[in-house]
């Protein structure tokens, strides 16, 4: 993939070492030259929604890793414009955002299902210049985001399934060591 978009996952190189984004897989949902900001995919928090928010206790919706940005500041990506209004379409199908309480009352009325909607704790963040910097410096890989590897029921296999996604000579790269030493 030769240009980032909205809707672009960016794979982790597997020797990057930075710990917060080691093997991850990041949903790219506002790209611009002068800054980017999108969701780590792949890594659950130890929390559930219902342990974050009154009125949901008990609501077992996990809750993502968004990144290293604002900790304290929860966002969503689903794939229900008809039942949650004001979000903005990122790709085909993939809504960020949108009236977070018509979001609680399809909780509690039990109306979502884990695989529409996923909650992120923080966000990954890059300023002007950066995220091409780590393109060039080969810290990513490119490909489309589609709601199979966004809602991915299995977190594990995300990083490996955006690689196979790329095919060809990358498949590979599945295989190798996250520390080439212990090669």
């Amino acid at each position: 993939m030769e240009e980032i978009l909205n809707g672009t996952i960016l794979i982790a190189d597997p020797f990057l070492k930075d710990p917060n984004f080691k093997r991850s897989t990041v949903f790219i949902c506002d790209y611009e030259t002068a800054g980017t900001f999108g969701f780590v995919l792949n890594r659950k928090e130890n929390l559930q929604l219902g342990d974050l928010l009154t009125g949901l206790e008990g609501c077992d919706f996990p809750v993502y890793y968004g990144g290293p940005v604002q900790m304290d500041s929860m966002h969503f990506l689903h794939q229900c414009p008809k039942l949650i209004s004001g979000g903005v379409e990122i790709t085909d199908g993939i809504f960020w955002g949108g009236n977070f309480e018509e979001v609680v009352s399809l909780l509690q009325k039990g109306k979502l299902k884990q695989q529409q909607i996923r909650f992120f704790l923080g966000y990954s963040g890059w300023g002007e210049g950066q995220l091409e910097t780590e393109l060039k410096d080969g810290s990513w890989l490119a490909t489309s985001g589609n709601k199979g590897l966004v809602f991915h029921l299995n977190t594990d296999l995300i990083w490996r399934d955006a690689i196979k996604q790329l095919g060809g000579e990358y498949e590979q790269i599945i295989n190798y060591p996250s520390d080439p030493q212990l090669n």
